[in-house]
């Protein structure tokens, strides 16, 4: 199984009615990561009028989620971020919308436009990953066939993690299990069954980016 989490932490800026709101999200694998997380934006701006925190932490059965207005008048800002994020299908992450009270009142629906468009954008540019399994292999190759393992490192998704080049070529990569057979499979294809594949680890709930579509 599979879940979109954040990959690392983002943030905006934007301005509405003279007021700064400041939008943080990023990744925590438990609430004590998510609440450390938010304690360290309220750090960061002290003198902020509002720190308005959300998070989501798990998935399915053992999913926990939490929001707090902040001093701001109830259900208009923790409540309308949590629904943007409940909304976005990601999991494992918190956000803080900070506030700097710019003169203006902007009323209950105000706010709540205002929360929920400044958790909007920052999601719109939050890197992402998967959350999956995931198993490192290592080979040990001739540097005729470099390239052309890399090549294939890249067709199957991996992430190269090592290489050492010494009289061969050794690399470790990081591939999804689902993976790794037809990866090992079209390695001995190229190499005619001479590269030497070694399984080194499976790991569980490993974060591997998403890749994004280029058009090219």
């Amino acid at each position: 199984m599979a879940w979109i989490v954040p990959f690392e932490t983002a943030r905006i800026e934007m301005v509405v009615e003279k007021s700064k709101f400041i939008a943080t999200a990023g990744p925590a694998f438990s609430v004590e990561e998510a609440r450390s997380s938010i304690q360290n934006i309220r750090n960061e701006f002290p003198d902020a009028t509002h720190h308005v925190p959300a998070f989501i932490i798990g998935h399915g059965a053992g999913v926990t989620m939490h929001c707090s207005d902040d001093g701001e008048p109830s259900g208009t800002a923790g409540r309308p971020i949590l629904a943007v994020l409940q909304g976005s299908g990601l999991g494992d992450i918190w956000i803080v919308v900070t506030r700097y009270f710019g003169g203006i009142k902007l009323g209950t629906g105000g706010l709540v436009r205002a929360y929920s468009e400044a958790a909007k954008e920052v999601l719109a540019v939050l890197p992402v990953a998967e959350k999956v399994v995931v198993s490192d292999v290592m080979m040990t190759i001739p540097y005729s066939l470099f390239e052309r393992t890399r090549k294939l490192i890249e067709e199957f998704q991996g992430v190269i993690l090592d290489e050492d080049f010494a009289g061969d070529v050794t690399i470790s990569v990081r591939l999804r299990e689902e993976n790794v057979s037809m990866f090992c499979n079209g390695l001995r294809d190229l190499s005619r069954g001479q590269t030497n594949i070694v399984l080194v680890n499976t790991a569980y709930n490993s974060i591997m980016p998403i890749k994004k579509d280029t058009g090219t």
